[in-house]
C-alpha cells in the first residue's frame, strides 16, 4: 500500500491543480467577457448620447445652441434681448451680470423663438435679501404668444417658484388643465445661484432645480405655440430681488 501513496498523491495534487488553474482562467474569461461586454455598453451608450454637449444625472443637455445670454455685453437701462429696457446688476460674491426682475413684469425675448421639437433650456436664478418671506411667487414658462405687455403670472405650461412659502414649487397648465404641488428647499438657495434646466420633449417637459428631477409630465398641448417668459414676483419686501442670468438653450442634432 506505502508504494502507491506518493504516486496518488501526487495524482490528487495536479487534478488539484488542474482544477485550481481551470477555474481561474474559466474567471479570467468571464471577467473579460463581462468587460467586453461593459465596454459595448457603454459604447451604445455614447452612440444613442454622442452629440449631447453635457450629461449631469438625467438631464441631458442640447448640443446645438439655439439662444445664450449671459448679460455681459448689456449696459443697464439699454435694449436688450428681452422686450423693454433691463436692469442689469453685478452682485457681490456672485460672478458676472445679472437681470434684475422688476416687480409686476413679464418678460420675453425681443424676437420669437422657433423651437424644435426636443430642445433644452438652462439659466440661473439668484434670490436676494434678508429673509425668503420677503419675496413673492415668481414663474417661468412657456406662454401662447410673444407679448410682454401685460403681466401674465402662470401663463401656459409653468414652473413657479414660491419663495415666501420656503419650500412650494408649483406646476400647472390650463390647457391641458394640469396643476401639481411639490415641495423644494428653495430656502436654501436665498443669496446662492439656484441652476434651473428644463428638457422639452413634443408634449412633456421634465423639470430640474439643483439636478433634483421635480417633474416630468405632459404640459403642453400639441397644436400650441411655445414661447418662454419669466415672470417677476409682483412684491419685494425689505430691498430683496430675483435675478437671472446664464440662459442657455440647446436643440438636438438629428
Amino acid at each position: 500500500m506505502k508504494t502507491y501513496q506518493t504516486p496518488i498523491r501526487l495524482i490528487v495534487f495536479l487534478m488539484l491543480f488542474s482544477g485550481i488553474k481551470a477555474q481561474a482562467q474559466l474567471d479570467g474569461l468571464l471577467k473579460k467577457a463581462k468587460d467586453k461586454g461593459g465596454e459595448i455598453i457603454e459604447k451604445k451608450g455614447a452612440k444613442k448620447i454622442g452629440y449631447h454637449a453635457k450629461d449631469t444625472g438625467n438631464f441631458i443637455t442640447g448640443d446645438s445652441l439655439i439662444f445664450s445670454e449671459d448679460f455681459s455685453g448689456t449696459k443697464n437701462g439699454a435694449q436688450s434681448r428681452f422686450k423693454g429696457t433691463v436692469n442689469v446688476e453685478t452682485v457681490q460674491g456672485n460672478s458676472g451680470k445679472w437681470l434684475a426682475l422688476q416687480d409686476k413684469t413679464t418678460y420675453k425675448f425681443s424676437k420669437a423663438i422657433i423651437y424644435p421639437r426636443q430642445f433644452t433650456v438652462e439659466f440661473d436664478v439668484l434670490a436676494t435679501g434678508e429673509k425668503i418671506k420677503d419675496i413673492s411667487p415668481m414663474s417661468f414658462g412657456f406662454d401662447r404668444d410673444n407679448s410682454a405687455g401685460e403681466y401674465t403670472s402662470n401663463a401656459g405650461a409653468y414652473v413657479e417658484l414660491h419663495y415666501y412659502d420656503g419650500d412650494q414649487v408649483n406646476f400647472g397648465n390650463s390647457s391641458p388643465k394640469k396643476f401639481i404641488n411639490t415641495s423644494f428647499d428653495l430656502s436654501a438657495y436665498l443669496n446662492r445661484p439656484l441652476h434651473v434646466a428644463l428638457a422639452v420633449d413634443g408634449q412633456r417637459i421634465a423639470v430640474y432645480l439643483d439636478g433634483k428631477k421635480l417633474q416630468d409630465a405632459v404640459f403642453f398641448n400639441p397644436s400650441v405655440a411655445k414661447n418662454f417668459y419669466f415672470t417677476a414676483p409682483w412684491t419685494y419686501e425689505n430691498g430683496a430681488k430675483v435675478l437671472i442670468s446664464n440662459i442657455k438653450i440647446y436643440g438636438f442634432r438629428k
